[in-house]
This record gives structure tokens, sequence and C-alpha cells, in this order.
């Protein structure tokens, strides 16, 4: 096998092994520095002064917890399995604990990727004969009895017998057929020794009761503890006397791990998985197919933010004190857009991701459209769905968790807090990206994508089928679906190009997609890496950062993010309904439009007619309520005629004439005033005939002339009153006009829309990566460089800074400068930073000092005030 096969580092002489986490980076090159800290970027947040201080931010819990978090399955179980092997652990050592003693090939082969991910990452370190983990790796992974292992195992042999008194130890070690020993060391030793021992360990179990075997199966895979009585049954006994099981407290036995390992053939885990599972296709569909379809889908997702925010024209629900939407608010949202209630919450939480939608900051709170909203209105449906996409791929919130209990009990409310998840976009783009890997037109198998983002992130809890991501999952093939990103289950072409992918007909998904921050998968089942890694031994090795696997990838620029939606909208563009100019009325007073309407058109008919009816074709119901809403938006009767008959395909229908000039005749024939309020009327008969009808007390009218009635009511109420008893009247103005209503469009000040909520430290890309390295080696180079004796005679201490006296400083520095000799300074900055460099003076003058900076690998000029002193190096250091 060639070494590009294997990716794992190389082999350290023993004489060179590197002691420390901290030696073995020195060891590495810029490169893998550079991978490491791309992997996890949380090291370099701030930039570490040396490789030290790397090495010991790698090693803090928080920051070990968040990298182990992020390793795919099979790279976990390698860690759990190194977590649990002895310490140092040689490479075949930990192969054996995953491949078993029948040397799984799968797992052989998919070992060194494994190892090389959690070598890349700092987890790892050590030669190959002296493998170690991290300690705070350990610590999390190791099985103690407050928290199992993940393997099931419980403590060794040596671990299980620490507090065990010298004279029981010799009995289970007579009782298990093994020489007295003469400590209780060698006899620990002894023990372990048959316990790993096959063929003497097969012997020894051979001649135990049935019971007793039955025993050890039902332990074997954890928890390993059990419960005992004062006095234990034979086949109990049998067990806790030859050391098969070992007690850890009165009434509690546990299976130490040799035993257990020998039980399980060796393995660490009942199953391992080293192979990502593979995502299947339920169902091919032709690719014209699935993008008319998700087209379909896009226009209705245009239709149904529209038809949201033109509910919410005149000012929305009220926001709740503690953020968001009401339930009662949001039940009858749903009600207005014909969808459930989680369907109208992603709806919302759309448009406000898009920021069409916002809360208008006044006293008394209340959710209305934004400025923004009018500036979409006016673009092409297809710019427009572009916009709510992209919203959709970057944000953070998740509308899923609407309903939901926080971790105080409270209910998550539409709009409010709380629903922003970092891991929300991350997981969208990765479905998506494994839906691209599918042949064109192929839906998936929503088990297999599940199982699969399991595998490559897994839930903190094996036993856990709904952790976070998986939901998340689930709600983006559904959210992706309505959206219009998907077809028929399958990613069209516009969801692709929004994903900034080829037009290609299949792709590997891990290639296609890049990977997400922190996923190590690259490969499937059955890869060649595979079959060609199973004859792999620990000689075939390259540096972690030559290993095939890619790295993290930085996230796409506003401006390829930009050009990816323009790509998605000039793909979406042609499938989409071209807006039509006219409908067919129809006999019955309705008319029907049997597409998208252009927005005058849409607008005029929303406010004359009622829409009584929506899908492919909507149909629109006139009424007397509708065409008096008309009048009262300044149209006259001889408008609407027109307007109908020039925006109608078929003739206008003699009953909505009749019902046009019918309404407009009562219209306005009453006129309503402030008095309080008043109304009156030419016709005297009429009034007659309001003052008789009982329905009129309530507004508590009386007569002041012929043709007027005062009313105790104001204006509004009164105008609401006589509509309700079958009138036609007409509000009017101070001056005796008639008023026109027209719907107020009410908006907040500009608002920007939600911003997303990063799931830890940005990915850097090559330029701070490349700075980052330079900084920290130059640091390293600073801290460790041998230097002189102080000028008291004590040697320099290991990362404090030179301490000396303005004149000895000078000095010093002036001599170095005629020398030509590199010094070692200590330096304190405008900000009070204090760090140690390592320079070269050039010359002294004006109390400052010019110098070559092998810590910036650049020439500056520092004042000599801020030195806090200087030092020699030793002598071939320079």
């Amino acid at each position: 096998m060639s070494t590009e096969e294997h990716p794992t580092t190389a082999s350290a002489p023993a004489g060179n092994a590197p002691r420390s986490l901290a030696e073995a980076l020195r060891t590495r090159d810029d490169a893998s520095l550079a991978a490491l800290l791309s992997a996890r970027p949380d090291l370099i947040t701030p930039v570490p002064t040396d490789l030290t201080q790397l090495a010991t931010r790698a090693g803090t819990r928080a920051s070990v917890v968040r990298a182990l978090e992020r390793l795919d399955r099979f790279a976990l179980q390698t860690a759990e399995a190194l977590a649990v092997a002895p310490e140092p652990a040689a490479y075949d050592d930990l192969l054996a604990l995953l491949a078993g003693d029948d040397r799984d090939p799968v797992v052989i082969g998919a070992f060194p990727r494994a190892l090389g991910t959690l070598r890349e990452q700092a987890l790892v370190w050590g030669p190959d004969d002296r493998l170690r983990l991290v300690r705070t790796a350990r610590e999390l992974l190791a099985p103690v009895p407050q928290h199992p292992s993940p393997t099931g195992l419980g403590p060794t042999v040596a671990e299980a017998t620490a507090g065990m008194s010298p004279g029981r130890i010799q009995e289970i070690v007579t009782a298990a057929g093994l020489p007295s020993t003469h400590d209780s060391v060698s006899a620990r030793a002894a023990l372990t020794g048959l316990f790993t021992d096959r063929s003497r360990m097969s012997a020894l179990l051979d001649s135990a009761p049935a019971e007793s075997v039955d025993v050890l199966s039902r332990l074997v895979w954890g928890p390993p503890y059990g419960q005992v009585t004062a006095d234990p049954a034979r086949h109990l006994r049998w067990l806790i006397d030859r050391g098969l099981l070992l007690p850890t407290a009165p009434g509690t036995v546990v299976l130490p791990r040799e035993v257990a390992l020998h039980l399980r053939a060796g393995r660490a885990h009942r199953v391992t998985e080293p192979v990502a599972p593979t995502v299947e296709a339920a169902a091919t569909h032709r690719p014209q197919v699935v993008d008319s379809t998700a087209a379909g889908q896009a226009y209705t997702a245009l239709a149904t933010v529209e038809e949201l925010l033109k509910d919410w024209h005149e000012g929305g629900p009220a926001v709740l004190r503690a953020g968001g939407l009401s339930v009662r608010d949001l039940k009858r949202t749903a009600v207005a857009l014909d969808v459930s209630e989680p369907v109208a919450a992603f709806w919302v939480e759309l448009a406000y991701a898009a920021g069409l939608l916002a809360s208008d900051g006044a006293a008394e709170e209340r959710y209305a459209a934004t400025p923004a909203y009018d500036e979409w209105l006016e673009l092409p449906s297809a710019e427009r769905w572009g916009r709510l996409a992209s919203a959709w791929l970057t944000a953070t919130r998740a509308p899923g968790l609407v309903g939901g209990r926080d971790a105080k009990d409270r209910t998550l409310s539409a709009l409010g807090p709380g629903l922003d998840r970092s891991a929300a976009s991350e997981v969208r783009h990765r479905v998506l990206a494994l839906l691209a890997a599918l042949p064109q037109g192929a839906s998936p198998a929503a088990a297999s994508v599940l199982a699969r983002l399991q595998w490559e992130r897994p839930p903190r809890s094996p036993q856990s089928t709904d952790d976070l991501r998986t939901r998340l999952a689930r709600w983006t093939l559904s959210e992706a679906e309505s959206l219009g990103m998907t077809g028929r289950g399958a990613l069209s072409a516009q969801g692709r190009a929004l994903l900034g992918l080829p037009p290609a007909a299949a792709h590997d998904a891990d290639s296609a997609a890049g990977h997400d921050a922190g996923s190590t998968t690259g490969h499937h089942a059955g890869s060649t890496a595979h079959a060609a890694g199973s004859a792999a031994g620990p000689g075939d090795k390259l540096p972690v950062h030559k290993r095939p696997h890619p790295a993290p990838v930085s996230p796409r620029s506003p401006a390829e993010q930009a050009a990816a939606a323009e790509r998605a909208v000039r793909l979406l563009a042609p499938l989409l309904p071209e807006p039509l100019d006219h409908v067919l009325l129809q006999a019955d007073l309705t008319a029907v439009a049997p597409g998208p309407l252009q927005r005058p058109l849409a607008d005029t008919l929303g406010v004359l007619a009622d829409v009584e009816s929506k899908g492919g074709a909507t149909v629109y119901r006139f009424t007397p309520g509708s065409v008096r809403r008309a009048l009262d938006a300044g149209r006259s009767a001889s408008d609407l005629h027109a307007f109908l008959a020039a925006h109608s395909r078929t003739p206008v229908p003699q009953p909505l004439t009749y019902l046009i000039d019918d309404v407009a005749r009562r219209h306005g024939h009453l006129r309503i005033g402030s008095a309080s309020a008043y109304v009156r009327c030419d016709d005297d008969s009429m009034l007659n005939e309001i003052l008789a009808d009982k329905r009129s007390q309530v507004l508590r009218l009386r007569r002041l002339a012929p043709t007027v009635l005062a009313a105790q009511a104001d204006p509004g109420a009164l105008l609401e009153g006589l509509r309700a008893m079958g009138f036609a009247p007409a509000a009017e103005s101070a001056e005796g006009d008639v008023l026109i209503t027209r719907a107020h469009a009410r908006r907040t000040p500009p608002r920007s829309a939600p911003a997303p909520v990063p799931d830890g430290p940005p990915i850097p890309d090559a330029t701070l990566l490349g700075a980052a390295v330079r900084a920290i080696r130059a640091g390293d180079l600073a801290s460790t460089t041998p230097r002189k004796p102080t000028s008291d005679g004590g040697p320099p201490g290991s990362g404090d800074l030179p301490r000396t006296s303005p004149a000895e400083t000078l000095a010093t520095v002036q001599a170095a400068v005629m020398t030509g000799e590199a010094l070692w300074i200590g330096y304190v900055n405008a900000e009070g930073t204090a760090t140690q460099r390592v320079i070269a003076p050039i010359r002294v003058e004006g109390g400052f000092v010019t110098a070559y900076d092998h810590t910036a690998d650049e020439v500056r000029t520092y004042p000599l005030h801020r030195v806090t002193g200087v030092a020699e190096l030793a002598d071939g250091q320079a």
C-alpha cells in the first residue's frame, strides 16, 4: 500500500517522542497547524501567544467538549476506545479494540482516517507506539461510576482492586488458579495477565457454572455494575471468588474491563460504525417534474406571505409583553391562511427572517409590515422568492419550536425570543447537500437522511432519536418543500443553484457541500479508500495535513451568496406563471382569475370583491358590501363598470351591472357628520323609516330638522349601525364633502432582518489562518529560545518577561547593534498587553530601537520606555 492511502502521521523515533501536547504541536508544519485552527476556530479567539498556550487552550474542557461534539460517529468511537485503552496505547492495540479479534476489514480500512481526524484536531498526540488522548478528553470519556463510558466497559482490575486488602487479593489469585505473589502489585498484574490471555481465560470460563456465564452475559455490554446480597448465590460466589466480578461498594459488584473485552471478542463497542450510512432514494421523478412542482410551491409561498402581510396591512396583532405572538393570534393567522398553526408559524417566521415583518415599536406595540415589504412587492416574482429562500437558508430561528417549552418551562411563541438555534442554518445546508448527492430527480428516504446526520454528528445520548439536530432535519425537509427548494422531495434546479452547487446530475454529498464547520465525514459505504486501507499498518502514514479528508470550508461571502441567489432566480423565472391582465366574469356574481393577476388589477379587484376560494384559480365574489367598499374608496359606478369591461374576457353579466348600480344609487344618500354625530338626507321619508326602526334605538336619534337627525353615538358607530340596518350611508367632512376611505397601510420604522446567531467563532479564512500561524510560531520562538543567565546570575525564568533597568536595557541594545546579535526582550504595548519577542537591533536613536522582529517577521520600531528588559540569547541561538 502506498503512503498516500494511509492518512495518519508518521511515527516519531522513540528517542524523539514528544512528552506533551505542546511538544507534539511543535513537530507539525504550518499547514497542519492551520488545519487544526480551521477545525477548532475557538483556539484562535484570541490568537495564542505561543504553542504552549495553544496546547493549554486545546485541553480546556469547553474546547474539548466542542471538538468531541463535532466528531463523526467512528472518530468518536475511536476516541472512546482510546479512553479505555492502557495509556499510552499502541496503534495495533487501539485498532484491535475497534476491529475485534476477527479483524473487521472495513474497520481496518476506516481506522487511519478516524485516527488522523483525532490527531489533526489535537485530541490525540504521540507516535504510533505511544498514542495518548488529551487528558480532558480521557476524563470525559473514560468510565467512572458516576458517568459510565459509552462503551459500557467498567474499571480495570487494577482500578477495581485499588482499595482491596492484600489478603483478599491473594485469595482471588489463588482461587483463579494462579500462584500466590509477594505483594499486591504483582498479584494485580498476574490477575490482569490471566484475564487478557485468550486461551487461559477461555479455559477458566469453560469451568464456570452455566448460571455464572449467564450473569456475565447480562453485564458484558453494560452497564457493568450489578447488585448482590450479603450472602450471594453459589454461582455469583464462584465469579466473585475468582475476580470475574469485583466488589466496588457494599452490595455492588462490577465486571472488570479485561473480562468484558474477552467476552466481547476484543471489541470496545457492541456495534462499530466505520462507514457513514448511505442516503437512499425513496422515489425518482423526471427533473422537469421536480422543477415545475417546486416552482408551483414557490408561487404558493409568495402568495401566502403576501396574504399574511395584507391581513396585517393596517396593523397586525399586539406584541406580547415577553415578546412574540399570542397563541390566540397565531390561531387567527392560521385560519386566515387556511393552514395549520405550525405551518402558520413557519410563514410568520419566514417573513420576519426576510425583514418584511417587525414590531412597530409604539407604546402599544403591534406587528406590521416594514418599508422593505413595499420594495419587495415591486420585485419580479422570482426575485421575491430569492429573497425569501436566501433568508430561510441562513436564518438560525427554528419555527418548529413554536409551542414547545424553554428551559424555564415557558411557552415558546412565534416571533418571540428563544427560537434561535445556532445549528439551524448548518443543518439546512447539510440536509440539502445530501439531497444534492442523489441522482437528479431522486427524493430521499427521510429515515436514511436522519441516520446519516446522526452518524456525522452523534447525539449526546446514544439512545436519543429525537435530538435537536434530528428535529431540525425533519423540519428542513418539510420547509424546503413548502418553500419550493424541493419538488416531490427532490432538490430542484433553483435549490441546487441557491446552494452554490453546479448543475450536475449527481454529486458526492461531501464533495458537493464541502463540509459543515465541524463535520469530519469524507467517505461512503464501499469507498475505494476503505478498501485500499484494509491492509494498512502503522508504517504507512502521512502528515495529518495531507490526508485526503476535506478541511472545513469558510462560509460563503455575501458576494458569493448574492451570485448564487441570482443564478437561482434566473432558473426559476421561466417556470413561474406570467401575471394576467384579465379575469372571467360569471353570471353568479363571481369572477375567476385563471392565474396570478397583475398587481394593479389584483389590488382593485381585492377591494371590489371578496376572495371566495384559492388554488390554481382564484374565485372572487361580488356582494353589496364589497361594492360599497369600492365606492367608499372613491370609485364611482361608472369607474367600476369601465374597470370590469376593460379587464374581463367575458361580457359583464347583467346581475353584476344591476348590483353596482343599485348600491351606487343608495350610496351616500344618507350623510353622517359630527354633532356628536348627525344624519342628513333630502328624503325625509327615509329618516322617518330610520326613526321607526327599533334597531335605531341604541343610536339615540332625534330629529333636528325635516332632513337632519342628531345622534349621541360617534360618527363611526353611527355609520356602522345604519349599515347593519341595511342602509348605505356615506361619511362627510365638516365642509359637507363625502369622505373617501382607503385602506391605511401601516408600516414600521425601517427595520433590519434579525441577524443569525453564530454557532461559535466563525471559521477563519486563509489570510487569518496564515497570520495566526506566523504569530504563534514567532511567539513560540520567543518563549522557547535558550537565554543566558540574568544579570544576578540566576537562570532565566520560563515564560517570565526579562527585567532590567533602563540603563542596562539601553547599553545591551546598543551593544547588540554593533555586534549584530539577537536579543530577547519583554514589551508592553499601548493596550497594556505584555509579550516577549526576539529581535535583532539595527539602530537606536531618540528613545526608539529599530530592529528586525523575529516574532513578527518584519522590521519594527519600539519605544525603549515600553521595553521591560532585555536578555541575551544562549550561544548558537542568535
